[in-house]
């Protein structure tokens, strides 16, 4: 398994969650776990993805998913579940 954490925050408007997970299941990207909240107007999600299946490059996904966020006004970011545990630590 190549877990990724995958975090979207941004100003909440319709279809957010929609359009990330269709991109992850056209990419075969499993979600494992989900978590989102809306805090006055402001979108924040995390999701704890399985990438092993995933056919093109990481870095391309990474680079896919943060033009999405383009598109949609909010900021996504993707960090391999290692390398954001390691960043994390205390």
């Amino acid at each position: 398994m190549s877990r990724t954490i995958i975090t979207v925050v941004g100003k909440d408007t319709v279809g957010i969650i929609a359009k990330v997970c269709t991109y992850l299941a056209e990419n075969e990207v499993n979600i494992l776990d989900i978590s989102q909240t809306i805090v006055q107007g402001y979108f924040n999600m995390m999701m704890i993805v399985d990438t092993a299946a995933m056919k093109k490059p990481f870095e391309q996904a990474v680079g896919e998913l943060a033009a999405l966020g383009q598109e949609l006004g909010v900021q996504i970011k993707c960090q391999r579940e290692d390398i954001f545990n390691k960043m994390h630590r205390i």
